[in-house]
């Protein structure tokens, strides 16, 4: 369906429900969970409630909510939660420049910058073959800044469509992440908004958009993982927003 398309679910209507946690998280969570028993066992009372506090917190960062994913052959989807802080022309990463990758030519990166509240289970922004998954050690720089795109660990991976249509995008860690944990591997096919990695404890997530494609956010703007639209291939208009 286009997603201007309205879909009406089978059987009633959609409830909201309390989203799981990712399997990648519970070990996390069980920790917490751990050291907060044993200070309260302790009568720590007071780091005990602190405890609980973080336990919670845990749990929460690593939710993994279902995404309604637009059905739309045109679409290039958002793949993180977080907010656009930088909307820039660039050339691409050399990991994922030449023939072979994305090309020489600069294109549009849109940043979305993920706090440690955000959701962080990133997505794919197109259906296709990953091509490659290529993983940079490097520094833990600020994620809002534009050096952070060179300097700071990073994970690219691009996808390319049935028709040769390629997007790449780059996980990047920040200040407090330590770990970007990829959940695909180069020659996998994957289905656009489908879930391919997290990245721990804040963070930036960058998108290359292909030649002649405008983005369809501003900056300032919230973005949805697998649900909102980053730009539509071959739509060249660019939108304009205002923060009010």
């Amino acid at each position: 369906m286009q997603n201007d398309d309205i879909s009406v679910a089978q059987g009633g209507n959609v409830k909201w429900r309390f989203p799981p946690v990712h399997r990648e998280g519970v070990k996390f969570g069980l920790i917490a969970a751990a050291i907060t028993g044993l200070f309260f066992i302790m009568h720590w009372s007071v780091m005990g409630w602190l405890m609980l506090g973080v336990t919670i917190w845990v749990l929460a960062f690593f939710r993994d909510p279902a995404r309604a994913v637009p059905q739309d052959d045109r679409a290039i989807i958002a793949p993180a939660d977080g907010l656009v802080t930088l909307i820039q022309k660039v050339p691409p990463p050399r990991e994922m420049a030449g023939e072979a990758g994305l090309g020489d030519q600069p294109m549009i990166r849109v940043s979305i910058f993920m706090s440690v509240f955000d959701v962080h289970i990133n997505r794919t922004p197109i259906g296709g073959t990953v091509k490659a998954v290529v993983y940079i050690s490097g520094k833990f720089l600020n994620a809002d800044l534009d050096k952070a795109s060179e300097e700071n660990e990073r994970q690219h991976i691009l996808v390319e469509r049935h028709d040769g249509v390629r997007i790449g995008f780059t996980q990047i860690a920040g200040l407090v992440a330590r770990r970007i944990v990829p959940f695909v591997k180069p020659g996998d096919m994957v289905a656009a908004g489908q879930r391919i990695g997290l990245i721990r404890f804040g963070s930036r997530v960058d998108v290359y958009l292909p030649a002649g494609t405008a983005p369809r956010v501003v900056l300032g703007q919230r973005t949805v993982a697998g649900e909102t639209i980053l730009g539509r291939m071959g739509d060249a208009e660019p939108v304009t927003g205002i923060i009010q």
